[in-house]
């Protein structure tokens, strides 16, 4: 039987860190209060920060001291001037962090951070979960990779945030009513082909003729169900 999701996560991260041992966190979290393209543990004051400035926010679901993979990302994306630039116009960064270091994260955060877990579905780290300026909208999920730069994780937010629940409104009333309507249809569609996608991977689908030629056919839909929104 096939590993836990999470189990695999631990596994590659303290692989990463046995692999490459001079990786060390590169980031500066504050413990408390909020700043706009600044790393945080504060989420309330993240929150309402992005609330005031109508800016989006991104959680980093990490293990600081341990994971190889969100050392990584911190040193190639998140230390280089380019991606600090950028943050600092466009983000509140979080950091939900789970060392083994208990002493890294302050008590009144420990509870938080495990419940925030459950809440956003967090099965590995790094995560890294985009909410719209409520504090609560789930934009978009990123992941971690070996071959990230500050220039190609931007270019991931930026896609993500184009989907934003106010900026498809937007997109939508720039369209008119008639291409507008088409245009959340549309991307209704794309949620649907990959809500059916995900319930088919999760019955284990064993590997058949058959089960071949379904991923590709849900291969082919979610293609041309992205192609129908970028037309607009």
């Amino acid at each position: 039987m096939p590993a836990p999701s999470f189990i695999r996560h631990l596994a590659a991260g303290l692989f990463m860190v046995a692999a490459f041992p001079q990786l060390s966190s590169a980031l500066d979290v504050a413990k408390d209060g909020a700043q706009v393209g600044k790393w945080t543990m504060d989420f309330d004051a993240a929150s309402k920060l992005a609330a005031e400035k109508k800016l989006p926010m991104l959680l980093n679901f990490t293990g600081s001291d341990w994971c190889g993979w969100c050392k990584l990302m911190d040193e190639a994306v998140y230390s280089k001037k380019e991606w600090e630039d950028y943050a600092a116009k466009s983000l509140l960064l979080v950091t939900i962090d789970f060392p083994q270091d208990k002493t890294i994260v302050p008590e009144k955060y420990k509870t938080r951070n495990s419940r925030m877990q459950q809440d956003f579905g967090v099965e590995g780290y790094p995560t890294y979960v985009l909410l719209d300026s409520d504090g609560k909208t789930v934009i978009g999920r990123l992941g971690a990779g070996r071959e990230k730069t500050p220039e190609s994780f931007i270019a991931e937010v930026e896609k993500s945030l184009q989907l934003s629940p106010a900026n498809i409104e937007k997109k939508a009333a720039a369209l008119g009513p008639e291409k507008g309507a088409a245009f959340k249809a549309a991307l209704a569609n794309v949620k649907t082909v990959e809500d059916e996608f995900k319930a088919w991977l999760q019955t284990g689908p064993k590997r058949t003729p058959e089960n071949d030629t379904k991923f590709e056919a849900f291969q082919k839909r979610m293609k041309e169900a992205n192609e129908a929104v970028t037309a607009f």
